[in-house]
């Protein structure tokens, strides 16, 4: 039974980072693409963390953020190879602008 849970979540996973991304896509098209399955599309969190306002993240730098989406951290994925560097910043852009609330 772990056997199958583990199986589905790698591939809930893998399925979140297989979507062609637009180069010029905006943060929230990204983060809608890529992280809502995760995070939920409020920011809220699930089987991710939440990253809105009032989320722990909201403490952390900015290069924890990018570092973090570039590289992974615990069960989240690596999107360095979905993502470039000006993308995961607007993706860091559209967390820190919600996160305020503007």
């Amino acid at each position: 039974m772990k056997k199958i849970l583990a199986t589905l979540m790698l591939i809930m996973i893998g399925s979140g980072c297989s979507t062609d991304i637009a180069v010029d896509a905006d943060g929230q098209e990204i983060y809608s693409a890529l992280c809502t399955r995760c995070h939920s599309s409020d920011l809220s969190g699930g089987v991710g963390p939440a990253l809105g306002a009032g989320s722990d993240v909201t403490n952390q730098p900015d290069t924890y953020l990018t570092q973090t989406i570039t590289s992974g951290l615990g069960r989240m994925p690596a999107f360095r190879s979905t993502l470039t560097a000006e993308q995961v910043q607007r993706v860091v852009d559209f967390l820190r602008t919600n996160q305020a609330g503007t």
